[in-house]
């Protein structure tokens, strides 16, 4: 696996050794200790997540806060998404900012989101099926949220806005200058 560093401190793209023959392909998608070593730090994941959405669904931008926060890692099985990470630490040298990349089935690359990020995606193929890893487990008291277009955070989504498809929770989140504290 190459663990590429983002220009978020402790935020990595990761791209697997992929070994194609005739018969199609073979990855090693997650390794514990590979990953460890990639990013770090130790991280203990225990909780799958999958969802599956269309075109022009955005997701975001979530996090977990207090001792509920979640660093996730995440992949798309099929179609193509732009994911977002945006940090939200406090004291942190790139706190509100966010780094942007496109995964999909084909590419298989990943994403590591460490805790202290808030994260969203926005599926630009037709459908897609979004996979997740997360190092704790959810807990609704503690869910936190950030509008997806707050003008201090800059995200280009790159995609028309009237055919985004939000959820009603998700279109009325709080600017990151007002929304609920990570820590």
């Amino acid at each position: 696996m190459n663990f590429i560093p983002t220009e978020l401190e402790d935020c990595f793209i990761i791209e697997p050794k992929i070994i194609t023959d005739a018969r199609g392909y073979f990855m090693e998608s997650f390794n514990e200790m590979t990953f460890q070593l990639g990013v770090g730090q130790p991280v203990h994941f225990v909780q799958d997540n999958q969802s599956f959405s269309s075109r022009g669904v955005l997701r975001g931008l979530h996090y977990q806060t207090g001792a509920h926060a979640q660093a996730k890692l995440v992949r798309v099985l099929k179609g193509e998404v732009l994911d977002v990470a945006v940090d939200i630490r406090p004291g942190s040298k790139t706190y509100g900012q966010s780094v942007a990349v496109l995964l999909s089935g084909e590419n298989q690359r990943q994403l590591f989101i460490p805790r202290g990020f808030a994260h969203g995606f926005l599926v630009l193929s037709e459908t897609a099926v979004f996979f997740y890893k997360c190092d704790n487990f959810y807990n609704k008291e503690s869910e936190g949220g950030i509008i997806y277009n707050d003008p201090a955070l800059g995200i280009d989504w790159n995609f028309p806005e009237n055919e985004l498809v939000i959820s009603d929770k998700d279109q009325v989140q709080p600017t990151l200058e007002n929304a609920k504290k990570a820590w």
